[in-house]
């Protein structure tokens, strides 16, 4: 076995003198995660330009027991992309759209491809590609894939797994699995893109992916809406469900303290609607008919609504800057929450869709009960039972003391969600921050699984070690 100055010469040699960064101070940026949780360390950052390069280096790191971390645009938010030691590989000079085709919709494109970039690939040739995040001038597929993303449009496209047809990876040992495929149907044994889909980097590492397209809507109507509880807004979800179908591309809950701290604390935000309200909704329909065919049926259903009294007020965007504005209250809360400074305590969680708003009844009194003072900001994708539940700092407290309290929310929440049969992860993935998680949610079957296919693909634990699954 070559020793680890020898394996790190190696790899600067197969990416030449541009494609490595071995200073502290360049390093840096890139060991550190986004939130500032984490901050690792490695020996060595490397940027190949090639799938076969990757392949070169993971062979590299295997001969030598190296461990390899994958990088894409460093936005996670579960510690997944932190090192410790060995080689970090970062995908940014891979960043070629290889091929797109109208005819099959698809793209193929490599790992380090921003996904704001290939969205507006997939817009040039009048198709859409739906996978649509806060990071997405950011981040990148490779990452996108690794952690199966969510994003705001699950509900109608469902999430980045959803999204891909073929997907090229190179493997613990340095092989390539090249599946790029673009069929629609294959029924020739396991769909093995799925192991590394969701995966973190801990099987392979995705070096490119051929992505699903779709027909680019010609009209998109919004409206957003206040509620007397999230009971109403699940009632009026039902409701636009049955009567919308598969126009529904966004439903996204907020509760009243989500939306105050984006009017507090984003410029020019405002509230579309003339009061203040326990609970909101913004709801986003698109159509592939350039009529008022969709508008119509929104107006209906909110109509009737309001009639009924499941929701006390709606307002419908009238022009594509109102529903830029309006998208801007719900992407604005992760920023607004940074800008007021103060603790919060985190949690990206799923139940079934049916009982969210028992979810959010049950959470906020458990909250409560442990810390009166406590700031439920809760908001998020209730559409697909996705709620970003985050317990906030009460202002006369101190952060620090409060911030010490992260493992009893934790599991205040945690062990609802588990109850209610959801998941403590719905979109974010596990990496460091959920890893222990894993022992105490996670179904010990399917533990010995992962493990047992851990074991088979990198039996010398070299690809991404110590995250998403738990010691033991």
């Amino acid at each position: 076995m070559m020793t680890n100055s020898e394996a790190l010469d190696k790899i600067r040699q197969i990416v030449g003198n541009k494609g490595w960064l071995d200073e502290p101070g360049d390093i840096q940026p890139h060991i550190s995660e986004m939130r500032g949780l984490w901050n690792g360390h490695c020996d060595l950052v490397v940027s190949p330009e090639t799938t076969q390069q990757v392949a070169d280096i993971v062979g590299v790191c295997a001969a030598s027991g190296l461990p390899v971390v994958a990088h894409g645009g460093n936005t996670g938010l579960v510690g997944a992309g932190v090192p410790n030691g060995g080689v970090l590989l970062t995908t940014h000079r891979m960043n070629e759209i290889r091929d797109i085709d109208p005819v099959d919709n698809t793209m193929s494109v490599d790992a380090g491809v921003i996904l704001a970039d290939i969205q507006a690939a997939a817009n040039d040739i009048d198709r859409l590609f739906p996978l649509s995040l806060g990071a997405e001038g950011s981040c990148r597929i490779g990452g996108n894939l690794s952690t199966n993303a969510g994003g705001v449009q699950v509900l109608r496209y469902g999430n980045a797994r959803d999204l891909v047809l073929g997907l090229e990876v190179v493997l613990p040992d340095g092989r390539i699995w090249n599946d790029m495929t673009r069929l629609r149907k294959d029924n020739t044994g396991y769909d093995l893109k799925h192991l590394f889909i969701g995966g973190e980097g801990t099987l392979g590492i995705i070096t490119g992916a051929v992505l699903k397209l779709f027909p680019k809507p010609k009209r998109r109507e919004m409206a957003f809406v206040g509620a007397s509880s999230a009971e109403a807004i699940l009632a009026l979800f039902t409701r636009a469900n049955s009567g919308l179908g598969n126009m529904v591309s966004a439903f996204e809950y907020f509760n009243e303290t989500s939306l105050k701290i984006v009017l507090d604390n984003i410029k020019d935000a405002t509230n579309p609607l003339a009061g203040r309200y326990p609970a909101y909704v913004l709801i986003e329909i698109t159509s592939l008919s350039d009529d008022d065919t969709a508008r119509e049926a929104l107006e209906a259903i909110l109509g009737l609504a309001l009639e009924d009294e499941i929701i006390v007020d709606a307002v419908v965007a009238q022009s594509e800057a109102q529903c830029v504005a309006l998208w801007g209250l719900r992407e604005g809360v992760p920023e607004a929450q940074r800008q007021e400074g103060t603790g919060s305590i985190k949690h990206d969680v799923s139940v079934p869709v049916s009982r969210i708003s028992e979810f959010l009844r049950e959470a906020n009194r458990r909250v409560h009960q442990q810390m009166p003072a406590a700031r439920i900001c809760a908001f998020g994708h209730m559409g697909d039972g996705n709620i970003h539940y985050n317990v906030n700092q009460p202002f006369e407290m101190d952060k620090d003391v409060f911030l010490d309290q992260w493992d009893i929310f934790k599991k205040i929440v945690h062990d609802l969600v588990n109850d209610m049969d959801g998941s403590v992860s719905a979109e974010h993935g596990i990496g460091l921050l959920k890893r222990e998680d894993m022992a105490t949610y996670k179904n010990p079957v399917a533990l010995d699984l992962m493990r047992a296919v851990k074991q088979t693909l990198d039996p010398q634990n070299i690809m991404n070690p110590g995250k998403v699954l738990p010691d033991g």
